[in-house]
């Protein structure tokens, strides 16, 4: 016969949710420890008028976790599941251009869940899997050249 024991339920429940809660901030940093850093100017080998090309790094790391630092765009909404990541803060709307007409000087980062935004003009560490390449999203039809995906970001 199985005895229940209704007091131990609870006790480890709630054990268990604060255990990860406070285990889950280490956890991101130690995520993005692993990543490797990516900065604005190892982005594109070269770029002007006849188009660009990926930095041999930036290629190299396709498909891998990276960090970036820069600033958030203005958002769109204050909760969403992607934001702008800008080398230096930005006042346009980014996705206003064609990619012919996309800055060099952006990633757009796909976060796991909708989350709070920032405020625009906020220096933000972003860490994520880098997907690098001409890109519609679905559900917006903004075009990117460069995304981190699958992402979690703190202000800096």
């Amino acid at each position: 016969m199985i005895s229940h024991r209704p007091h131990l339920l609870p006790t480890l429940s709630r054990r268990g949710l604060l255990t990860g809660l406070a285990v889950l901030p280490v956890s991101l940093r130690a995520l993005a420890a692993e990543a490797e850093l990516l900065t604005f100017d190892g982005l594109y080998k070269s770029f002007g008028v006849l188009g660009f090309q990926f930095s041999d790094r930036a290629t190299a790391l396709r498909g891998k976790p990276v960090r970036m630092i820069g600033y958030m765009a203005p958002p769109l909404k204050p909760e969403s599941h992607f934001f702008v990541l800008t080398r230096e803060p930005l006042a346009i709307c980014p996705f206003c251009q064609s990619d012919a007409d996309w800055p060099v000087d952006i990633v757009v980062v796909f976060m796991r869940a909708a989350t709070p935004m920032v405020s625009a003009g906020q220096k933000v560490a972003v860490s994520g899997r880098l997907e690098i390449g001409s890109s519609t999203d679905a559900e917006t039809g903004f075009v990117s050249q460069i995304r981190l995906v699958d992402a979690g970001f703190h202000s800096v």
